[in-house]
């Protein structure tokens, strides 16, 4: 009895000296642990995410990938998945599992050194939020003080829902959502029990025994976990089984790109970066929804590729990208090895690699990095004459052999359903289309290929504008008492410059002179010689200011009177925003491109309220309505003053030109008559075949930079086309005997080269739209003139037409006096007038 007494004495003194120990230990360690209250409000690290208008993924930026997930979400065999595997008495322990405790303490005891055992999942709550993963008792010390105090703050199923967002799961995924996309590409309801059981698996080697990383060692994990589920009682013997017997099926998923804009989303990303900073811009977990629809994006990023594809091969091949043997008695490479090259080649864009093993007479077979065996047809391959400059082509093929050679390494596309022989463009091109009432970006591709080019060509180049300038040019002669029946000399002009010692000659393109001419006409038909006689008459500096209007950058407009013939500078963006007022009716709007940012909660942080175009509120304003006056006047402006968008040119001026750009695609005169007359742009009237569509072409000297711009019902869209390197131009092509009728030839412009992306484009995005008329408004009237001379017409024939006039500018002269009841100044207009 002494002894048992001495044993129990000793017994109890040990636990009180270990009780005050621990004591002391909590008091020294409780100072400099961290609040677990943080725990309720804790943000967990979320990337950036980009969306289209539409709720399209356009990009996803950040280190970690997460897709947080509520504890109502997770499958019930997920989470008795990870409970089975790290922590079966969860539910039963208040953050310390005792029964863990011991089994490491003997484990300790046994091996003589520390190892990671006993942990629970609020323990690596604990640890994965607020400690590292040091192996050392004090850090052990720690984890045990603060899972205690999180039990006491926060609810199991809070916890848990903690653990599996925080938890890394290898290949950049943090918790199970990330991972379920990252391995599988599924959302967490889709993944199979072999799926989940894989996923439990991870937290103990995330980076080493992933399966992506050690297939089988991630195998033995995943099995492991799915004997503890069925030991748990969570899974049946014949579930068991099966679900062991099923193959890996885990591969690497990037994040889910539904849309393809990265020139866009780089845009958002540099916003965000410099509005929020780098770190807060990558983790917060942003959702930037942008202005740009799916639909109009895809149009323009196809339309920019099928165009420069087009300029491309019109203008020959220039040869295979490697040749790996020759047929000059090298051995052929293996299928093996071919393919095991292809792979390590970089795809652009519709472009894939492949290498020629056969050629026969109109036809080559290709092996492509998958090891498929391809044909491409005589069709693919007769577009490849040679390539000797940018202005001279070879004779066409007669037979494959002249084009291709076994061993050539060469780019092919799908065209339809064949595959055709294709190559890297070297030209580049812009595209850009904006909400004319808004500014709301609808569509920007900067450039062929993101990856190869980062360089967003629809904001930073800055390229000389050409013909592009002239209806802002006419827009002054407007302001300056020029009509559209004006006439102007379209004859040549000769300017001796002493300085210089040389002559200023600028030229018509083609070179032909017709002499007076109607100022409609010359802008329709891009009359250089027109042009300078315009500016002559407005006067530089005036013109200038006149331009400023449109939201041109002042440094980019040097006085000379070769600004006439577009010597001055802009970006398509700028381009568009200034083509932009004709469309609108004359107000100045702001290009944006983000519409709201949101908290991946849904929180709203951000909307964007751009200043609109709304005639009614201007003239609400002007008229200072009373606020006794009837509702419906009252009411008709829903947006303060500070929201509308300046007007800057008036209704009028902006009516008038928008008609010339018509004019443009549809020409004038009646051609039975032999009065007719094509505009620059005739090709946008055969395939768009609508009234309500205008533009401009834009052709700089040696054609070095190429525009069409141009508006539709609720949409205004500039492309561009040159060389990334100034001094190259564009050249010129000659026929082919395999080109298509319509096949396009000569020296390349405006009308050739950039219209028709834009053709293409508008012919996409507006199909299904109705054609919508242009009212007419307020301070415009008609007459009719006389195609030569300008003046009023009495003449109902071919050698007339209406003209619109601003109010108190419709010529007082009659260029004939035959007899005549019509009336001369008649509203009602006809066809012949668009």
């Amino acid at each position: 009895m002494k002894w048992l007494k001495r044993l129990t004495a000793i017994a109890l003194f040990l636990l009180l000296l270990g009780g005050a120990a621990l004591a002391g230990l909590y008091a020294w360690l409780a100072p400099d642990l961290p609040d677990v209250e943080t725990l309720k409000t804790v943000q967990l690290q979320t990337p950036m995410r980009v969306f289209s208008a539409d709720g399209k993924l356009i990009s996803q930026f950040g280190e970690k990938r997460r897709i947080p997930v509520e504890i109502q979400e997770v499958p019930k065999p997920l989470i008795e998945a990870f409970l089975a595997t790290e922590d079966a008495r969860f539910y039963e322990h208040k953050g310390v599992d005792p029964v863990g405790l011991v089994r490491a303490a003997l484990a300790v005891a046994v091996s003589g050194s520390k190892v990671q055992g006993a942990s629970t999942i609020t323990m690596q709550v604990a640890r994965n939020f607020f400690l590292t993963r040091e192996k050392s008792y004090i850090r052990k010390v720690r984890e045990i003080i603060l899972a205690l105090e999180i039990e006491r703050v926060l609810s199991k199923d809070e916890i848990l829902q903690l653990y599996l967002n925080r938890s890394f799961l290898g290949n950049r995924a943090y918790g199970i959502g990330a991972a379920a996309q990252v391995y599988y590409g599924k959302e967490l309801s889709e993944l199979t029990l072999p799926e989940m059981a894989m996923i439990a698996g991870l937290p103990q080697a995330p980076s080493t025994q992933n399966p992506i990383r050690n297939p089988k060692a991630a195998m033995q994990r995943r099995n492991t976990v799915l004997w503890r589920m069925k030991d748990a009682g969570y899974i049946t013997e014949a579930e068991y089984q099966e679900a062991r017997q099923t193959p890996l099926t885990a591969r690497y998923h990037g994040a889910e790109i539904e849309l393809y804009a990265p020139y866009l989303s780089e845009m958002v990303r540099d916003h965000m970066v410099e509005t929020y900073g780098e770190e807060a811009a990558y983790t917060q977990g942003f959702d930037i929804y942008t202005t740009a629809s799916a639909t109009t994006q895809q149009a323009a990023q196809q339309a920019l590729l099928a165009n420069l594809f087009a300029y491309d091969t019109r203008h020959g091949y220039r040869g295979p990208e490697a040749t790996l043997w020759s047929t000059d008695g090298d051995s052929a490479w293996s299928e093996a090895k071919i393919v095991a090259h292809l792979k390590n080649v970089r795809r652009y864009r519709e472009l894939y690699p492949a290498v020629v093993i056969a050629v026969d007479e109109q036809e080559a077979q290709v092996l492509n990095a998958e090891g498929e065996r391809l044909t491409l047809t005589w069709e693919g391959l007769n577009w490849a004459r040679s390539y000797i400059s940018d202005t001279r082509q070879g004779p066409a093929p007669k037979r494959a052999s002249d084009v291709v050679t076994a061993g050539d390494q060469v780019w092919i596309r799908r065209q339809e359903e064949n595959w055709w022989l294709a190559q890297i463009p070297q030209a580049s091109s812009a595209f850009v289309a904006l909400d004319p009432n808004s500014g709301a970006i609808l569509a920007l591709v900067g450039g062929y290929d993101f990856g190869q080019s980062q360089y967003n060509r629809v904001t930073q180049a800055k390229r000389q504008l050409g013909s592009n300038i002239k209806p802002f040019l006419y827009s002054a002669g407007l302001e300056h008492g020029y009509t559209l029946a004006t006439l102007i000399n379209n004859a040549p002009i000769t300017q001796w410059d002493r300085s210089q010692g040389t002559a200023w000659r600028p030229r018509n393109s083609p070179d032909v002179y017709t002499g007076p001419t109607r100022a409609r006409q010359g802008l329709a038909q891009s009359i250089n010689v027109m042009a300078v006689r315009m500016i002559r008459e407005v006067g530089i500096d005036n013109f200038i200011q006149h331009a400023l209007k449109f939201g041109f950058e002042p440094g980019d407009f040097t006085p000379s009177e070769s600004l006439a013939l577009g010597s001055a500078s802009a970006t398509p963006m700028e381009n568009a925003r200034g083509f932009a007022v004709f469309a609108n009716g004359g107000y100045l709007v702001e290009p944006y491109f983000i519409e709201r940012i949101e908290r991946s909660t849904g929180e709203v942080l951000y909307q964007h309220q751009p200043k609109i175009v709304c005639p009614e509120c201007e003239r609400a304003i002007q008229e200072a309505v009373p606020e006794d006056a009837p509702a419906a006047l009252a009411n008709q402006c829903p947006w303060p003053e500070e929201l509308l968008a300046p007007r800057v040119i008036s209704e009028q001026n902006a009516f008038l030109i928008k008609q010339t750009l018509q004019s443009v695609i549809w020409g004038g005169g009646d051609w039975s008559a032999g009065t007719g007359w094509n505009g620059t742009a005739w090709r946008a009237a055969r395939l768009l075949n609508r009234r309500d569509i205008g533009g401009k072409t834009g052709t700089t000297n040696d054609a070095r930079d190429t525009w069409f711009s141009g508006y539709g019902p609720g949409i205004i869209a500039t492309a561009w086309v040159g060389f990334d390197d100034h001094n190259r131009r564009l050249g010129r092509t000659g026929w082919s005997p395999y080109g298509s009728e319509d096949q396009i030839t000569g020296g390349e412009s405006g009308a050739k080269t950039a219209g028709p992306a834009w053709n293409l484009f508008m012919q996409s995005v507006l199909d299904g739209v109705p054609e919508q008329s242009d009212p007419v408004p307020e301070g415009i009237v008609t007459a009719r003139i006389d195609l030569a001379t300008g003046k009023l017409s009495s003449r109902n024939d071919a050698s007339s037409r209406f003209e619109y006039f601003i109010e108190g500018t419709v010529p007082t002269e009659i260029a004939d006096a035959a007899p005549t009841e019509e009336n001369l100044f008649e509203q009602e207009l006809s066809e012949e007038l668009f």
